[in-house]
């Protein structure tokens, strides 16, 4: 692969991790080689009225699904969604993202199948690719099928990330019981609901329409998946183990109970994905685990799930990491929201969607502006009381997206 000549941005207020301030940045050879050092005959970029910070590293988003099945049950050829998905990426400022790709028993969309495409595809494509795509392989737990799968992609030339999600408990939750007051999703005593009722078919409605396939043959593959229920446990340390062996990092999606934190943790689970209270958040934090939140939850000023509110967990130190979760724009506009709010300074917000998910994620080279690093960057517009704007970025100091306002 060809260098890319060296370039220096000046004049930008630049987001360190422990302040904002005027700097030069200099990039050489995919890497930060100085901050406020000589040109030496690098091309300049001016960067004045806008702020340079670490690019977006996210490690929860599932829009790219919305340009696989951009309505119920139209599905359009994966390699061009995919090719599409990484330009949004691009385009909102995200250097590295981590596709959360459901494993799921179910036909259509979420099947293993589906999933096996997604794998190969994004490795097919990835000399072409402006920014740097994992998957994060969003595993549900009844999804026996899906362990052959998930061997071969940790193998692969991009290490995934490996989430433990169990909906079929949430889909199987009696309705008198709070989603995010669940018991354990592996408690004996797991109050569920009768699926023989009309009320689940009506809830499986939507479901069915996505996995392409009447409502009756969902309601009856619901109940035979949840009869194997036993076989659960079995899979989740198999799976844990092929993590484990591999360093990958493991999340636990949605916990409810401290019991879930713990057991998770337990297999080499170290981040909570969404907990769903302020309890299991706590316990998290304790145990000195990471914490994500979703970013349109800031974004919005809550979650669209009821559950806890993303800056109320920030102020309260009890998130690390902000994820694209469903809506890729939500990574600046949440920081937006938190700025405005007065949660925090914009230096100290950054870190929850860059420096701190790559350090989860084991991505050591990234995530911040310090000589050495790898040139992940993102140049904002970000007039006074106005709405930000991403005008570049860089992924390894490629330039992967940059925007010219049509008054320039």
């Amino acid at each position: 692969m060809q260098n890319n000549p060296a370039f220096v941005i000046e004049g930008a207020s630049v987001v360190f991790g422990d302040r904002l301030a005027h700097a030069s940045v200099r990039v050489e050879d995919g890497r930060i080689t100085a901050v406020d050092g000589a040109r030496d005959g690098a091309d300049v970029i001016d960067g004045r009225g806008h702020i340079l910070a670490p690019a977006f590293v996210d490690v929860h988003g599932d829009a790219f699904e919305r340009q696989i099945m951009p309505r119920p049950g139209t599905m359009l050829p994966v390699t061009a969604a995919l090719l599409d998905t990484d330009r949004q990426l691009a385009a909102n400022g995200i250097a590295t993202a981590y596709h959360a790709l459901t494993l799921s028993w179910e036909p259509g969309l979420r099947s293993v199948e589906n999933g096996r495409s997604v794998v190969a595809a994004l490795d097919a494509l990835s000399p072409r690719l402006t920014v740097d795509n994992r998957v994060q392989l969003r595993w549900e737990t009844f999804c026996f099928e899906a362990v052959d799968l998930i061997r071969e992609a940790l193998s692969g030339p991009h290490l995934p990330s490996i989430a433990f999600n169990d909906h079929t408990s949430m889909v199987m939750l009696d309705p008198s019981v709070p989603l995010q007051e669940r018991p354990f999703d592996l408690d004996p005593a797991f109050p569920a609901v009768d699926p023989r009722s009309p009320e689940f078919a009506v809830k499986m409605a939507e479901r069915a329409k996505r996995a392409q396939i009447p409502v009756p043959d969902m309601v009856s593959l619901v109940r035979d998946m949840w009869e194997r229920r036993p076989e659960v446990p079995g899979a989740i340390e198999d799976v844990a183990a092929l993590g484990r062996a591999a360093g990958a990092p493991m999340l636990s999606h949605d916990d409810s109970q401290v019991e879930t934190r713990d057991f998770f943790r337990a297999r080499g689970a170290r981040i909570s994905e969404f907990p769903m209270n302020r309890r299991v958040a706590r316990a998290a934090r304790d145990a000195g685990d990471f914490i994500v939140f979703g970013a349109p939850n800031a974004a919005r000023g809550g979650s669209h799930l009821a559950s806890v509110a993303a800056a109320d967990m920030i102020r309260d130190g009890l998130c690390d990491i902000l994820a694209s979760d469903y809506y890729y724009p939500a990574m600046l506009l949440g920081l937006a929201r938190l700025k405005a709010d007065g949660v925090a300074p914009l230096h100290a917000l950054w870190p929850l969607v860059s420096g701190n998910p790559a350090r989860a994620s084991g991505l050591v080279d990234r995530g911040v502006i310090e000589v050495g690093r790898r040139a992940d960057l993102v140049l904002v517009e970000w007039p006074e009381d106005g709405v930000p704007a991403v005008r570049r970025t860089w992924s390894a100091g490629r330039e992967a997206y940059r925007a010219a306002p049509a008054g320039r």
